[in-house]
């Protein structure tokens, strides 16, 4: 798996499964970006605390709040409209790019946070996930897709 947050995201999204598991955990309350970011950690070997949870939550809520979801809710608000105008397909398009770049910004802030953390534990040791999920965390087969993409060649 890739060193760095975003080439790890990306490579973890595509693996099969990945997406509908991560739309599933975002429909249930997810923060997707936390959960990249957790398995991430986890892979790593950091072990996970109140503190480092609790930092990563100040610095991705305001972040989903303001920016990531105020485009995701315009995106997907225009999906039926969209289908049946060619410009504000090509709107929605332009959208989605940017809520794309805004998770991007997130990952990269997530590591930027990250970085001096001591990797302490074997790859996998840590409950990042669980302890990221919330209310989402009762989606545990989810939550395994995720766990099993880092673990495919």
């Amino acid at each position: 798996m890739p060193s760095d947050l975003w080439s790890f995201a990306s490579c973890c999204y595509a693996r099969p499964g990945v997406e509908a598991a991560c739309l599933r955990l975002q429909a249930a309350g997810a923060d997707v970006c936390l959960l990249l970011c957790g398995l991430w950690l986890e892979q790593g070997g950091v072990p996970c605390n109140d503190e480092r949870l609790a930092a990563l939550r100040a610095l991705s809520e305001p972040w989903q709040r303001q920016v990531v979801q105020p485009l995701r809710e315009l995106r997907q608000s225009w999906r039926t409209t969209a289908a049946a105008d060619e410009v504000q397909q090509r709107l929605r398009a332009q959208v989605k790019a940017l809520e794309l770049e805004a998770e991007r910004e997130l990952l990269a802030r997530l590591e930027a946070e990250v970085i001096g953390w001591p990797h302490a534990g074997q790859p996998g040791m840590a409950d990042w996930l669980e302890a990221l999920a919330g209310s989402a965390g009762e989606c545990r087969d989810a939550l395994q897709v995720l766990r099993a993409a880092t673990t495919q060649a």
